[in-house]
């Protein structure tokens, strides 16, 4: 069940994508990091939301 809406998910990608390019550049390891929001965005679902009953996908009507 997707429970990461729109402007979440947009934002997981990109800052992921930026932490994820940020380690092939040599910043850190650290920055390897950024595979998990990534993965959130692109599935629409985070673990961590679920736990705590937090959903950012708009209501069905």
């Amino acid at each position: 069940m997707k429970n990461v809406g729109g402007i979440d998910r947009i934002l997981r990608i990109v800052i992921g994508a930026a932490l994820i390019v940020g380690a092939l550049m040599g910043y850190g390891v650290w920055m390897w990091i950024g595979v998990v929001p990534l993965v959130t965005g692109l599935l629409g679902t985070c673990p961590a939301y679920k736990l705590i009953g937090l959903n950012t996908c708009p209501m069905k009507k």
